[in-house]
């Protein structure tokens, strides 16, 4: 073979060979750092691009999307002096790539050894009982140490999320029982505190039923004493009325007869009945002057409509 070919293909080998170590591309959120003879040059974006051979390559390549990392399960004490075993997991965005290079050698390794003593530092400040209630506040904290700490290094923290907390095995046997009599505990309450409501309920029923009773037997009275008042006027009235048509009867012509004749009567009626009502009898003795007896009964009775004329 003709050696200027053989040259010919060995140089177009190397030349291919340049362009393939030269020519990068950057995927999408992706960014790649470039030195130039071991200093930095400048920070390429998503695209392709062409380094100049032999001086410039790629350092280090940084994703910029948003990135988990698990936080390995550490034993922290709590202020009551119980160990509890916690591992969370850690959520972080390169935002400078530059700084995220030289700022710090490895900045996964670094944010989760912060985290791990952070987290170590939350626990100790709460008891046992309320790791689980104040995870919240513990997450929020860890986030604000974190982010501060990892500003210079170009990455920053955005959520951290306590996985899990393991009490030891004899911690969460009490836990349990400590919960299982707070329960019947409850459950006591409860029921007494029902039974009490019923028993208030029954005795407000049984006043409100007293009450009724009474103001029913009040009405009854006021409508029975009423009754007899309305009962006492029409009877007065009625006597009124009577008295009144006596005398009329009396002052028409005939009347002084027609008493006569009815007191009459009504004497020997009443003498009558008396006689067949006892064996002994006690007889006047004026008992044939009849006359005599109607005269004076007509002067009292005349007396009496006198009397009672004026006032009606």
């Amino acid at each position: 073979m003709d050696m200027g070919f053989i040259a010919a293909v060995a140089l177009a080998i190397v030349a291919i060979t340049i362009v393939i170590k030269t020519a990068v591309v950057v995927p999408q959120q992706n960014a790649y750092i470039i030195e130039n003879l071991g200093k930095y040059s400048r920070t390429l974006g998503a695209g392709f691009s062409i380094l100049i051979p032999f001086l410039e390559r790629v350092a280090y390549r940084h994703t910029l999307k948003e990135q988990a990392h698990d936080v390995e399960e550490q034993v922290c004490i709590t202020s009551d002096n119980v160990q509890v075993g916690v591992d969370g997991v850690l959520y972080l965005q390169v935002m400078n790539a530059q700084r995220a290079s030289y700022g710090i050698g490895d900045y996964l390794f670094a944010i989760a050894q912060l985290a791990q003593t952070t987290l170590r530092s939350e626990i100790g400040k709460i008891e046992l009982d309320k790791t689980f209630e104040e995870r919240s506040h513990i997450n929020l904290r860890i986030v604000e140490e974190l982010d501060q700490a990892s500003n210079p290094w170009g990455v920053k923290v955005l959520r951290y999320e306590i996985r899990n907390i393991n009490p030891p095995r004899d911690v969460l046997t009490a836990m349990e029982k400590q919960m299982r009599a707070e329960r019947e505990k409850r459950a006591t309450v409860l029921e007494s505190e029902g039974e009490r409501d019923a028993k208030i309920n029954e005795a407000e029923g049984e006043k409100r039923r007293v009450i009724k009773e009474s103001e029913a037997s009040k009405l009854q009275q006021i409508n029975e004493a009423q009754g007899e008042a309305a009962a006492i006027l029409a009877v007065a009235e009625a006597t009124a009325e009577g008295l009144k048509k006596v005398a009329e009867a009396l002052n028409a012509e005939g009347g002084d007869k027609a008493m006569q004749l009815r007191v009459a009567e009504d004497y020997l009626e009443r003498f009558g009945n008396l006689a067949k009502e006892g064996n002994t009898l006690i007889v006047p003795a004026n008992l044939s002057d009849i006359s005599s007896m109607i005269s004076v009964a007509t002067t009292v009775f005349k007396q009496t409509s006198e009397g009672a004329a004026p006032g009606s």
